[in-house]
């Protein structure tokens, strides 16, 4: 049982990414700050397993690099980040079909423009799409018209072949939602963080971002520790312990922040991920898999240990299968299935290491959608997470560091 202080200036609950964030912050600013974290490991849903010599991250977990708010939260190199090539490997009919980007690997051009993604208007439609998006002030995006994504897409010209082939199983699977019905301007956001920036993982998986953080916060952070209920500024655990304090961070996942205090409920987005050891890859690529059959339930794959060797033991190989808005049934079957359609029966040899089912992996953002949602709740009590602004490592991070300063000025 950790040793919990009986008085603190904050009390921060949940130590994900926006928790340590706001932590840093205050902690940075001489603030007597204590974290507590319900699970055995700081993260929240940025977790790695290590199940037989393999990484898992919980759920298919890619990190984007041109987020701002990682240089402000970590040191990248410390992370050793093993970096996607860019662009995308489609699956259709028992074939694969490299998608790339141009601009950054040239001598994919050709093999790109005639992939049977859409056509070569549609392909020159994605340059213009690069150019508007990586143009100006990003935060200029989050005011633009807002359409959900796929009405969007139509609207830029692109064909349904393109979005079905291309769109959906890539963008579906960033935002946990095939049907494309997210706001447009976190649609956009994305896409520029993709074509400014790298997409990567950890060395030793996802887990090793928010561990970085916590490094900084030594002994602040208690884990096993889980809160029944905030009287005013007062924490009382589950054991009935309490904590005094000046102010009470809130800094779980929806649901979790629901159960202590008032807010707004809004639809969660789910996912379903299954991981298989192989004795050799079925391809050699360290590029995203998509399935251009417009079918599912497995909108995108990676074979991780080409990418990050790392997360695999020696002479072995991992298989991650992405499954948006799939939690129930025979995960396993149905993935299985699906990828034996791309690369064969040798397929039925591969072992099955864990199935991940994620009710509850984030928030809708649909249209008219909002960042910078209201974190001050009044008496001393505020609440941050990715659910208060963008859906993604960055609005988590972002919004955590908000919160900071804004409890910081606050108390100052």
């Amino acid at each position: 049982m950790s040793q919990l202080p009986a008085r603190v200036d904050v009390v921060v609950i949940g130590a994900g990414l926006a928790g340590l964030a706001a932590a840093r912050h205050l902690h940075a600013k001489s603030f007597n700050v204590a974290v507590l974290e319900s699970q055995d490991d700081v993260g929240g849903r940025v977790r790695t397993d290590i199940v037989d010599g393999f990484r898992l991250d919980r759920g298919f977990q890619i990190l984007l690099t041109a987020y701002p708010e990682l240089r402000r939260q970590v040191d990248l190199g410390a992370l050793d980040i093993h970096n996607f090539d860019p662009g995308a490997l489609v699956m259709m009919h028992g074939k694969s079909y490299t998608v790339s980007d141009p601009f950054r690997a040239p001598r994919t051009l050709l093999g790109t423009v005639r992939a049977p993604i859409g056509s070569v208007a549609d392909k020159a439609r994605i340059a213009m799409l690069r150019a508007r998006t990586l143009r100006g002030d990003p935060r200029e995006l989050l005011r633009g018209q807002d359409l959900p994504t796929v009405v969007a897409l139509r609207r830029a010209g692109f064909s349904q072949t393109m979005i079905n082939r291309f769109f959906r199983p890539l963008f579906g699977g960033i935002q946990l939602d095939p049907s494309l019905a997210t706001s447009r301007r976190m649609f956009d956001i994305i896409f520029r963080s993709l074509g400014q920036g790298d997409a990567g993982v950890p060395r030793l998986g996802m887990n090793a971002l928010p561990r970085q953080m916590a490094g900084r916060l030594p002994g602040l952070v208690h884990l096993n520790t889980s809160v029944a209920s905030i009287d005013g500024r007062t924490v009382i655990t589950a054991d009935a312990r309490r904590i005094e304090s000046r102010a009470v961070i809130v800094a779980t996942d929806l649901p979790s922040a629901r159960s202590l205090v008032a807010l707004p409920e809004r639809a969660s987005r789910r996912a379903g991920a299954v991981y298989f050891a192989a004795d050799k890859p079925p391809t050699s690529s360290k590029l995203v898999i998509l399935d251009g059959s417009g079918k599912g339930p497995v909108l995108n794959a990676a074979v991780m240990s080409n990418v990050a060797p790392s997360y695999a033991p020696a002479g072995k190989h991992l298989v991650v299968a992405a499954m948006p808005d799939v939690i129930d049934g025979d995960l396993e079957s149905l993935a299985r299935d699906q990828m034996r359609s791309w690369w064969g029966s040798h397929v039925d040899a591969w072992r099955h290491l864990r199935t991940y089912r994620i009710a509850h992996a984030g928030v809708e953002q649909r249209p008219p959608f909002n960042p910078k949602r209201n974190i001050a709740l009044g008496n001393g009590v505020f609440v941050c997470g990715d659910h208060r602004d963008t859906g993604s490592l960055q609005g988590a991070m972002f919004s955590g560091r908000r919160c900071g300063e804004l409890v910081a000025g606050a108390l100052a």
